[in-house]
């Protein structure tokens, strides 16, 4: 398998990307270079880690994990009860949660692989808070999502103003158990 990932991580050297989105196929990225591949995500139980891991691993590209600064529990996510963390920030327009953290160099990354769970049809409040620190100006945005149920929807097009200058490829809905090869099979299909 090892062998494989390094042959596929070579080819996307040399081979034009393109976006794979869910029926449609705009944007392309060309020549990628793995030294210039960020896989940023957010992963509240471990569906949407898994993805970026094997989106990493596929690509050549730097993981990092959006960290809350404060940590969601299991009665935070609790998606029954309107009064639980997750569902008011989910409904507040100005919501924006702290992160742990920050990339370093993001200057030096050209293509940005994002990925989060669906938290009630969108993107969690927290990327929202990832976009707005950073200045995406001149990159390439591919947006990834687990979901049980839900397809990325207009998750990723609700991000675009905040990230003035970049190109968003279509994105990717993987179901809440994505396996390897459904990522690695989406990352083969990005080569044109």
């Amino acid at each position: 398998m090892k062998k494989f990932l390094t042959i596929l991580s070579l080819c996307l050297l040399f081979f034009p990307l393109s976006a794979c989105g869910e029926g449609d196929d705009r944007g392309r990225l060309e020549n990628a270079d793995p030294s210039k591949i960020l896989v940023a995500y957010f992963s509240a139980t471990g569906n949407t880690e898994k993805a970026a891991g094997y989106i990493a691993a596929a690509t050549g590209g730097t993981l990092y994990e959006i960290v809350p600064e404060i940590p969601y529990t299991d009665a935070d996510l609790n998606y029954s009860d309107s009064t639980t963390r997750a569902t008011r920030e989910q409904r507040d327009p100005n919501a924006r949660p702290e992160i742990s953290g920050s990339v370093e160099g993001m200057e030096n990354y050209d293509v940005v692989f994002l990925g989060y769970p669906i938290w009630w049809g969108e993107a969690p409040k927290i990327i929202y808070t990832f976009l707005e620190n950073y200045d995406f100006s001149g990159k390439t945005i591919v947006p990834f999502c687990t979901s049980g149920s839900s397809g990325i929807g207009d998750s990723a097009t609700h991000l675009h103003p905040l990230t003035s200058g970049a190109n968003w490829l279509n994105g990717k809905r993987f179901s809440s158990s994505p396996s390897q090869k459904d990522v690695e099979s989406w990352i083969g299909g990005l080569r044109g």
